[in-house]
């Protein structure tokens, strides 16, 4: 049977950063013959084009099967070859070059014999999957010293002997799982209530289980006879009675004290026990004075922003309609043109969709009923209620930085280049005063509440499990490659301008669908107005709703997620960790390799110097292979 080729999408990574230097020679050398044990059977096939692997090509700037390197791209970050029919051996000593490594998965092949010792070199190694193959002999004690080892999966193998005591002692350790092996002796003393998974059923342990806190059921246990204790039905015999323990000699009894001496030591301890009580009194009042300033100034605070919402309510309030009916907190439902002070007078509304909207009237949208969504640095937004009961959203743009002219010019090239994952704009207004955006309203509501609200939406709720996000990451990056792509060129339009999570909204069938493309913020700080600014902007935006999606956390200010992108980077930088995974994502037994791929590309977006960020193309592509290997894991 030919070698099994299993495309994995991470390995296009590789392709978004080329670099002339990479790996050294001698790790090259190292993992060709890394990889030629792996495949003794295949070299024709692991030599080709297909599969890279030989000392011509290089790891981080050609196609290696399966390798993804690090941000840097000259040092391997993680080699996955899964499912492809490997029968060689693991050579550890020769991947043991590779000191960057964090990731290895070798699962579901035929490799054989055991694991040397050579494997505890890798101390970058993160997670190890070595299951579903035909390993045997000890598990290696050296695997206790890799400091950073998170995950290790060793099942469904053919490994005997003692599991090493030294695994006890990997403080980073969150996953072990070793079912269906031949391993004897007892469990460690591992702190099984600080592992997310546990499994080591369907050996030959005997003993006691350590404690778990109640947190692992009997299956993770279940195929070993002589284990006991909880969570098994069989208790474990109880402990012989120590022996008793020979009678303390009695102490001698003491002299009574000088009644001259005891008098002294009382004053002076009397003494002492006033100092510290002023000492006490002092503190306290120091610090009672501290707070009371604070709180001062908290008040103080606290009552500034009290009245600005105030004022924001009563402006609210005052115009509209001019009385207090139709108001429901900070929204309001009267019109645009009572919600507003200034709008213009109706002309001039340019329609730019099909037939159905060809009889829109400018006065029809300022005479209709309309709750106020929200305010934001580019302006209000409006649920409007037509007459004929179509809802639509209008948005009166607040002073961007554009002119009537670039205004006008805009809306013409979004409607022209159209996508299906972009919102078009079905009719706008522009004059020198006012500029309002029409499209269609969406009542499932944006990714940023989905996020922030819980996973409900518009009063509904709605799955938003790995796959969604992957699917919505997809379809969205395709959307603004597609518009950076037919747009280029085009001064000012080419970039969407004001990407973000609130501007990621979902039609009926809770698609992603891009708004507000081409309406960028108008920035003071020259520094944001770079960040916001052009392709390079948008890619450092979408980087930010990556990490949105990978953690579950949102970016509720108005900045570009500085905050969370900063986060992130440290955790990283730290140790390849899953704990920047929102937990759900974790539960839900996504892919931690596919996670911490779109991990990697959220990372090389967001990095601080545009020319080295990749092009949206490049990102499409990528995540777009992670969606394919997603699906086809699922029918696997």
């Amino acid at each position: 049977m030919g070698l099994k080729l299993i495309w994995v999408p991470s390995i296009f990574i590789i392709s978004l950063f080329l670099s002339a230097n990479s790996e050294e020679q001698a790790v090259k050398k190292a993992l060709v013959l890394f990889m030629k044990k792996l495949a003794p059977d295949n070299n024709a096939q692991r030599g080709s084009n297909n599969w890279g692997w030989n000392l011509t090509s290089d790891p981080c700037t050609d196609h290696w099967h399966g390798v993804t390197c690090h941000s840097d791209n000259k040092t391997v970050m993680s080699i996955v070859v899964e499912h492809s029919n490997l029968k060689g051996v693991l050579d550890a000593s020769s991947l043991s070059m590779a000191k960057s490594l964090m990731l290895l998965s070798l699962k579901n092949n035929s490799l054989h014999d055991s694991v040397s010792e050579d494997i505890g070199n890798l101390k970058s190694l993160t997670l190890l999957y070595l299951n579903g193959n035909r390993f045997s002999g000890k598990l290696p004690v050296s695997i206790g010293n890799l400091p950073n080892l998170m995950r290790l999966d060793v099942s469904d193998n053919n490994f005997s002997g003692e599991i090493p005591e030294e695994m006890s002692g990997l403080s980073q350790l969150k996953s072990f799982l070793a079912e269906n092996n031949n391993f004897t002796g007892s469990i460690p003393n591992f702190e099984l209530s600080r592992l997310q998974f546990f499994n080591v059923s369907n050996n030959n342990l005997h003993g006691h289980i350590p404690d778990d806190g109640g947190k692992f059921f009997p299956d993770s246990f279940y195929g070993n006879p002589g284990l006991c204790g909880k969570p098994l039905a069989n208790a474990c015999p109880p402990a012989p009675a120590p022996a008793p323990e020979p009678p303390l000699p009695q102490p001698r009894p003491r002299p009574p004290p000088n009644s001259s001496n005891h008098h002294n030591s009382v004053s002076l301890y009397l003494g002492y026990i006033i100092l510290c009580f002023l000492v006490l009194v002092f503190l306290v009042l120091t610090l009672v004075g501290k707070f009371k300033t604070k709180d001062r100034a908290m008040d103080g605070k606290e009552k500034t922003e009290k009245l600005k919402a105030e004022d924001k309510a009563s402006e609210a309030y005052y115009n509209s309609s001019g009385s207090k009916s139709g108001i429901v907190g900070m929204r309001s439902e009267s019109s645009i043109s009572s919600l507003e002070s200034g709008v213009a007078s109706p002309s001039g509304l340019v329609v730019l969709s099909s037939a159905e909207y060809k009889a829109l009237r400018f006065e029809d949208l300022l005479g209709a009923p309309a709750e106020l969504v929200r305010r934001g640095k580019n302006g209000s937004l409006y649920k409007v209620m037509m007459d004929n009961g179509v809802v639509l959203a209008v948005k009166r743009v607040k002073d961007c930085g554009i002119s009537k002219q670039d205004f006008q010019r805009r809306m013409e090239m979004i409607a022209k280049v159209k996508h299906p994952r972009v919102l078009p704009p079905l009719a706008y207004y522009c004059s020198h005063q006012e500029k309002l955006l029409v499209h269609e309203y969406m009542h499932n509501g944006s990714l940023f509440m989905l996020l922030y609200g819980g996973s409900q939406s518009g009063g509904r709720h709605h799955s938003f499990g790995w796959r969604s996000r992957l699917n919505m990451a997809a379809n969205t990056a395709a959307a603004l490659a597609h518009m950076h792509e037919n747009l280029r060129g085009e001064s000012g339009v080419s970039s969407h301008g004001n990407l973000k999570s609130s501007n990621i909204l979902f039609d009926n069938n809770m698609n992603p669908l891009i708004s507000e493309y081409g309406l960028p913020v108008a920035e003071n700080n020259q520094e944001s107005s770079m960040m916001r600014n052009g392709v390079k902007g948008d890619i450092y935006a979408f980087g930010v709703i990556l990490l949105e999606l990978l953690t579950g956390k949102v970016v509720t200010n108005d900045g570009f997620g500085d905050d969370l992108a900063k986060w992130v980077n440290s955790v990283v930088r730290e140790e390849w960790t899953v704990e920047v995974f929102d937990k759900s994502l974790i539960r839900e037994g996504a892919s931690e390799e596919r996670m911490m791929s779109l991990l990697q590309v959220a990372l090389n977006c967001i990095t601080s110097s545009p020319n080295d960020r990749p092009s949206m193309d490049q990102v499409a592509m990528v995540i777009r292979s992670l969606k394919e290997d997603e699906e086809k894991s699922v029918s696997f």
